[in-house]
């Protein structure tokens, strides 16, 4: 049997397997290993084992347990609450102005936790209940919910991309650098959406009542901006010293965990209950990326060794002829249609082993496509069937927000994202300005 054909037959083979339902990494990690030992003997047992101890011994991983720690601890605190509440009051007046005020806060959120899932639970549990009894539209509030919460896994510090750089043997600080300004432009259109439909049709996002404006004295405004001087130091000790080069990244991350501790202990929050809550849920999530990295390692190295990646380059590039642009492009359509049935790591760990050497040996930086694949991982989130983000509102939302709802409310944010894609596609500066700045300033 040719290599071509063995490497045919370990995809198929994993595309089967992951439909009987098992688990990602155990499935992947299977095929990986099962493969390796007809083709090299028992010699291919050292593949998983030498990838195991590539996965200890890469220091950036450090990161992985310390943000996400950080982003369950802001969570479990509640100071959240306490940003929602200041954008409720400054944003209030303004028609969709919560709606905004949620974007933003979600924006904090994304900056200080890395991860799509703490944002959707923040938003469902905090600014749903308030907007629903703002009358605002049940469709619209959805989506910005939905929206705004994949933005944490662009927004630096995102878990994501540190798999992206684990994988594809790119410097994580490059990887959150590139994904600023493409997250932060999201962010503005979303914005910018809410607030020009808001101010077609008032009905989907009513003001704030004239009397309760009035009832907010300008002292008690002035007051609620103390709510975000604690994130703001927090993100400023996190990234402010890793930018001017105090800290290293995994340095950065560490003052990010125990700036949330400290945080959690000036709010007087820092309770047993909390720190049980933080430290198991943090154990379950590094668990469960620390596997499907070791598993993707390992398929990646079987199919690095067949030579995969130089049979689908040949296929593309010479025997149908494409530009590498038309490559690119055929990529990112496979990975949003994988994303209706597949969540982003799996994805990640499916076709990284293919994709990541193929564009590379397409010319393509490997920064910039990592932002890409973000992004297209955020669309994959929010399309029907099984979008990741539609289950979990789905399981957060009131009864009085159907799936119907749910479903409606995704296309135009996907549509916004599509475009954010589309832009980022075309200037690539767009990602790799920041990085370039800091080339070899940063540690880590």
């Amino acid at each position: 049997m040719s290599y071509e054909l063995i490497a045919l037959f370990m995809f198929a083979s994993m595309m089967a397997l992951l439909l009987t339902g098992q688990r990602v990494f155990g499935v992947i990690g299977a095929v990986a290993v099962i493969a390796a030992l007809p083709l090299w003997g028992t010699g291919g047992v050292e593949i998983a084992f030498a990838q195991s101890i590539k996965l200890m011994k890469w220091y950036p991983l450090l990161t992985l347990p310390m943000f996400i720690f950080m982003g369950y601890m802001l969570s479990e605190s509640r100071i959240a609450d306490d940003l929602y509440r200041m954008f409720h009051v400054w944003f209030g007046p303004v028609p969709g102005g919560l709606a905004i005020g949620t974007i933003f806060l979600m924006v904090v959120i994304s900056a200080m936790n890395g991860l799509s899932v703490a944002g959707m639970a923040i938003g469902a549990t905090i600014a749903l209940p308030e907007l629903l009894r703002r009358n605002y539209d049940k469709v619209m509030i959805t989506g910005v919910i939905q929206g705004g919460s994949s933005l944490g896994i662009l927004i630096p510090p995102s878990v994501v991309l540190v798999l992206y750089g684990m994988i594809a043997r790119q410097p994580v600080s490059q990887l959150w650098l590139a994904g600023v300004f493409p997250g932060l432009l999201m962010a503005a259109l979303f914005v910018l959406y809410i607030a020009v439909r808001c101010q077609l049709q008032p009905h989907l996002g009513p003001p704030l009542p004239k009397a309760e404006r009035d009832a907010i004295t300008w002292k008690e405004r002035i007051s609620l901006l103390r709510a975000g001087i604690l994130p703001f130091m927090i993100f400023f000790l996190m990234n402010g010293l890793f930018l001017m080069g105090y800290t290293s990244l995994v340095e950065s991350s560490a003052v990010g965990a125990l700036a949330s501790m400290a945080a959690a202990l000036i709010k007087g929050r820092l309770t047993r209950e909390v720190m049980e809550n933080v430290m198991r849920k943090t154990l379950g999530i590094s668990c469960m990326f620390m596997w499907i990295i070791l598993a993707a390692l390992c398929f990646g190295a079987v199919f690095d060794g067949l030579g995969a990646v130089r049979a689908i380059e040949n296929f593309f590039l010479g025997q149908l002829g494409l530009e590498p642009w038309h490559v690119l492009i055929l990529m990112q359509l496979s990975f949003l249609l994988m994303g209706t049935f597949l969540d982003d790591t799996a994805m990640l760990v499916i076709v990284a082993p293919l994709y990541v050497p193929l564009v590379k040996a397409l010319g393509f930086d490997l920064v910039w496509y990592g932002v890409l694949y973000t992004i297209t991982c955020q669309i994959a989130y929010m399309t029907p069937p099984f979008g990741y983000n539609l289950f979990l509102m789905r399981a957060m939302a009131p009864p009085e927000i159907t799936l119907r709802h749910i479903y409606l409310s995704v296309i135009p944010f996907v549509a916004v994202m599509l475009l954010t894609l589309m832009i980022v596609m075309m200037f690539p500066e767009l990602a790799l300005w920041l990085p370039q700045q800091f080339q070899g300033k940063l540690q880590g």
